[in-house]
């Protein structure tokens, strides 16, 4: 399997960035992906995920109502608007197999995915 996120950059605070992630070597049906962040100093947190075939999604308290993740077969997409400094991180994608009944809060934990991305920078300016 391999992972491939791209879309971080430089972006003015208030502005928007849609981050991609590239999934080879699975069918899409059968995995989730999730994407994570590390800012700097700080532990990497859980951001958004999204379940193979049904499609549900799932997001962090701090990017909810500003954020979408949506996807096009082996692509995942995080849309994210509104952008504030805290927000600067390294954006990692990752994929989980699915399961049939996950228990609250599994596609929020890292423990949860068996293949990482490399990550992707984005800064976010005041």
């Amino acid at each position: 399997v391999q992972l491939q996120a791209s879309g971080g950059g430089l972006v003015q605070a208030g502005g928007s960035l849609r981050l991609s992630c590239a999934v080879s070597g699975r069918t899409y049906s059968s995995y989730a992906t999730g994407w994570f962040r590390r800012a700097a100093g700080k532990e990497r947190e859980f951001v958004a995920a999204i379940r193979g075939s049904a499609g549900r999604t799932y997001f962090a308290n701090s990017v909810k109502g500003r954020s979408t993740i949506s996807r096009d077969k082996n692509t995942v997409y995080l849309q994210m608007n509104i952008l504030q400094p805290d927000d600067t991180a390294v954006y990692y994608c990752a994929v989980a197999p699915n399961i049939a009944a996950p228990p609250s809060e599994y596609y929020t934990q890292e423990a949860t995915y068996d293949n990482w991305g490399q990550g992707t920078l984005v800064t976010v300016s005041s």
